[in-house]
């Protein structure tokens, strides 16, 4: 049966996600498309994060939209300001920014009389057949639970939420964590400030890249020919996927060797001082947490005026940092680089389902879909980038890509029911999440480190599988595994 009027659908988030399903919707000739943004431009993590020396750790011509290359990235992981870019100029070309509702964070999803009826912060309130909840991974920062931080007498702040109007220059800077996010400010501030102290609680294995800027003539050269671009990214792409995806998941144990021995060897060869170098070795697997990335971090920390700390923090203090063995560290900034909640998805957003049930019940044992993308009993509510998406296997935006067509074809069947409703059964869940969970002890992040990968029941929350399942997975949806009318 098709609907006369059309289907109305709403996406929650601007970020990649969000700004990719409305397109692809349009693309679908669906109109009545709604983007609910809670901050004031698109973006999403790109826009959050403007921390010194934020870069991305995927290579930037796989970064992308396969609709949408970019042959003028700088570099192969080019800076946040520049994919930042990338995103706002999506969202100019595809004419996204009328379809939004920016500073609109929704409250509240509540299906009734057989659609969503949403609530925002702001009073707003409209009525949609579908809901796509492209509310990210990465967008809720964790506060570390440190006594006294709020007695600190200088600036603190989330890295995440960084405080620009905060002078750096010749001061002296802490900074908590050691993933990502901190190793790449380390390099971006040493050679600016008095003094740097890092707070290390578990060290990293730390990747070398090579992240020479691209050259004029490469960068024409893609211009003038996009077959040409097109073979560059598909090749970084596979290799990708062919050494890094295949290892995580155990299908190539010589290949995490290969990393870990690659880690292994950069530690030793750049870290001079054997003090230092055993502080900084980790005592787990190579990509059981996020592997870190970078060919300038040792250099940083090994600078005269930097410091690495690991005795642990014992509380905030006044003046700075006072660590289990009683030293003071004197602090002017406090930065928290302490990561987000990646379990966190809708949340706090209250969504309830059939029969009244919350998300928050549906999830009281953890946090669990069909496919990472739909949940049973929240009819037409899809989740790009959901529960155990492959983000630590490949790049995000081609995981959101085939989950989006996914998407677009569960629509389609719902338009053509009588009850215009698609939700997978509790049975078919069931038997995924339980295939899930027993190849997961497969994967390197089941090998016995901390790290947001793992949900608060101690379990890995990612794929456990290779490439070509997941792209299997999302190329048709199985209907026998759905409810549909």
């Amino acid at each position: 049966m098709s609907n006369p009027r059309g289907p109305r659908v709403a996406i929650i988030g601007a970020g990649m996600s969000g700004l990719l399903a409305s397109i692809r919707l349009r693309e679908a000739g669906i109109a009545d498309v709604t983007i609910h943004e809670k901050a004031d431009r698109p973006g999403g993590t790109w826009r959050d994060n403007t921390y010194p020396g934020l870069s991305c750790d995927v290579p930037s011509h796989v970064y992308t939209y396969s609709f949408a290359p970019n042959p003028d990235w700088s570099r192969r992981f080019s800076p946040g300001a520049e994919i930042q870019a990338y995103f706002e100029g999506i969202a100019d070309r595809y004419g996204l920014r009328s379809l939004t509702r920016f500073a609109s964070e929704i409250a509240e999803l509540r299906w009734e009389g057989a659609r969503w009826h949403l609530r925002a912060t702001d009073g707003h309130s409209e009525v949609a057949d579908y809901v796509i909840a492209a509310t990210g991974v990465l967008h809720r920062p964790v506060m570390p639970d440190i006594p006294g931080l709020e007695r600190f007498a200088g600036a603190a702040f989330h890295s995440a939420r960084w405080n620009h109007a905060v002078p750096l220059d010749g001061r002296r800077v802490g900074i908590v964590g050691t993933g990502s996010t901190a190793i790449q400010i380390v390099p971006a501030l040493v050679d600016r400030v008095r003094h740097l102290s890092l707070f290390q609680r578990t060290a990293q294995w730390v990747l070398p890249i090579v992240n020479d800027p691209y050259s004029d003539e490469e960068k024409a050269g893609w211009r003038a020919d996009p077959a040409r671009h097109r073979a560059m990214r598909d090749w970084l792409a596979a290799r990708l996927i062919d050494t890094f995806a295949r290892a995580v998941v155990g299908e190539d144990a010589s290949g995490l060797a290969e990393i870990e021995r690659m880690c292994r060897e950069h530690l030793e060869t750049v870290v001079r001082d054997p003090g230092l170098r055993e502080r900084l070795r980790p005592n787990y697997r190579a990509a059981c947490k996020r592997l870190v990335m970078s060919d300038s971090f040792y250099e940083a920390i090994q600078k005269p005026n930097a410091e690495l700390v690991t005795d642990p923090i014992r509380e905030v203090e006044l003046a700075g940092v006072r660590t289990a063995d009683g030293t003071l560290h004197e602090l002017d900034v406090l930065v928290l680089a302490t990561g987000f909640d990646g379990h966190n998805f809708l949340r706090p957003m209250r969504v309830a389902g059939e029969g009244g049930r919350t998300l928050d019940e549906a999830w009281s044992a953890g946090n669990r879909a069909y496919r990472s993308v739909v949940v049973p009993g929240f009819p037409n509510l899809f989740m790009p980038v959901g529960p155990n998406s492959p983000i630590g296997n490949f790049s995000v935006i081609e995981i959101s890509e085939m989950q989006t067509d996914y998407i677009l074809r569960l629509i389609a069947t719902a338009e053509a029911a009588p009850r215009r409703r698609i939700a997978p059964t509790e049975r078919a869940t069931a038997t995924f999440n339980a295939a899930m969970a027993a190849r997961m002890s497969g994967t390197v992040w089941a090998s016995g480190c901390r790290s947001w990968y793992l949900d608060r029941h101690g379990r890995p929350a990612l794929w456990p599988w290779s490439y070509e399942r997941f792209k299997a997975d999302m190329a048709r949806p199985d209907l026998a595994d759905f409810e549909v009318g």
